[in-house]
């Protein structure tokens, strides 16, 4: 005779617990999903706005003199039958001696014309130099925290806590100290020291003195470097934890050195891991607005960095001064003050009278900002997929 079919005492029993944890992964959901939903529609609103700014209908699709051209004030001429004519500051005056009787009205929109390439020129070479520095920094204090400082020393503990919260400090704050440690009191070597020099050490054939470097891309970059240094030391010492201690003993007993260990044991397959630390430090530098504020940025700049005026030389210059001159023309490339995209988007939305075009400017540097982040993060990616692909293990 058959026996009855007795319930499974493994099967779980639908309770008030059973609906609780359901609710609670419903809301984790919805919460995640909310946050998708707001990222695509701030990323819709700036392309719907931006693209056709950055973008043309005709070939060659894209706006070149919005990419090539230096950002310049915009003349709106109004004739008296109510049409408009957009032009630059240099043609505005040939436009209303054309339209004569004809011209009614002129509006100014500043930094509205023209195009951004001196913001892109200023983000690029700020980006450059504080990723430069962060990088070196940041990885030089991962190795030794991760592979030479002893584990368990207090004042290595404390001294992760502070990397911590430097992480947390507000940006204003880094801007302020790269105004007073690298725009103020920054050392320099000079003939004859400012008045505003803290103190000078005289050295025999030349003075070092602490005069600052004023505001430039040297300030601007060595305080983003600040800004971001945190974040690449955590990421880049937790992925040289995560290289598997195997490693290390297998080379160590060998008869490599520590640092051989490092250099060809370690450092090789937590690189992938140090790249994505260096997207989050791109991407942060790149859209910091208070640091550069104080330290590198203009509001406007008529010229490239590379296109300062130096004396002309001699018909009978030698070849030594014209090289003379072409480095002292790279190097002064650092020592220019800068237009950079976040500051010039943020004059455009705080600064300037709200109309048709400045917001049109706004939202197309917004949209190639976006756009230039994102290729660089990209490239990154890609980099460390193959990467990944060559040190696997």
């Amino acid at each position: 005779m058959n026996q009855p079919a007795t319930a499974n005492p493994f099967a779980g029993m639908k309770s008030r617990d059973a609906l609780r944890e359901t609710i609670v992964r419903w809301l984790l959901r919805l919460g995640t999903f909310f946050i998708v939903a707001v990222t695509v529609a701030i990323l819709a609103h700036i392309m719907v706005k931006g693209a056709p700014v950055a973008f043309r209908s005709t070939w060659p699709f894209v706006n070149v003199q919005f990419l090539t051209e230096l950002p310049s004030t915009l003349h709106v001429i109004e004739d008296v039958k109510g049409g408009r004519i957009e032009v630059e500051v240099n043609r505005a005056d040939q436009v209303k001696a054309q339209l004569g009787d004809a011209f009614h009205s002129e509006t100014t929109i500043s930094y509205s014309g023209g195009g951004i390439l001196g913001p892109i020129v200023g983000t690029a070479l700020l980006v450059t130099v504080s990723i430069s520095i962060a990088l070196f920094l940041g990885v030089a204090c991962a190795i030794y925290l991760s592979e030479y400082a002893r584990h368990g020393n207090p004042l290595i503990e404390w001294v992760r806590l502070a990397i911590l919260n430097l992480a947390g400090v507000p940006s204003v704050v880094f801007g302020l100290f790269g105004l007073g440690a690298f725009v103020l009191t920054a050392p320099v070597f000079v003939d004859v020291p400012a008045d505003r020099s803290v103190f000078a050490i005289p050295l025999g054939f030349t003075t070092l003195s602490f005069e600052g470097w004023d505001t430039c891309v040297l300030s601007g970059g060595f305080t983003l470097a600040f800004v971001i240094l945190p974040v690449i030391i955590t990421a880049s010492e937790q992925c040289l934890q995560a290289v598997p201690q195997g490693f290390r003993e297998t080379s160590m007993a060998l008869g490599a050195t520590r640092w051989q260990t490092i250099r060809y044991s370690v450092l090789p397959f937590a690189t992938p891991g140090i790249l994505t630390s260096s997207i989050l430090g791109i991407a942060r530098a790149a859209g910091e607005t208070a640091p550069i504020m104080f330290t590198a940025a203009l509001a406007f700049k008529d010229k490239l960095p590379w296109q300062k005026d130096l004396p002309p030389l001699p018909a009978d210059a030698s070849i030594f001064a014209h090289w003379e001159q072409s480095v002292s023309r790279f190097l002064g490339i650092f020592t220019e003050s800068v237009q950079a995209l976040p500051y010039h988007i943020y004059t455009l939305a705080a600064k300037i009278p709200q109309n048709e075009y400045s917001e049109r400017a706004q939202y197309g540097s917004v949209f190639v900002f976006l756009v230039l982040v994102a290729s660089l993060a990209a490239s990154s990616v890609l980099l460390r997929k193959r990467l990944r692909a060559k040190y696997r293990w």
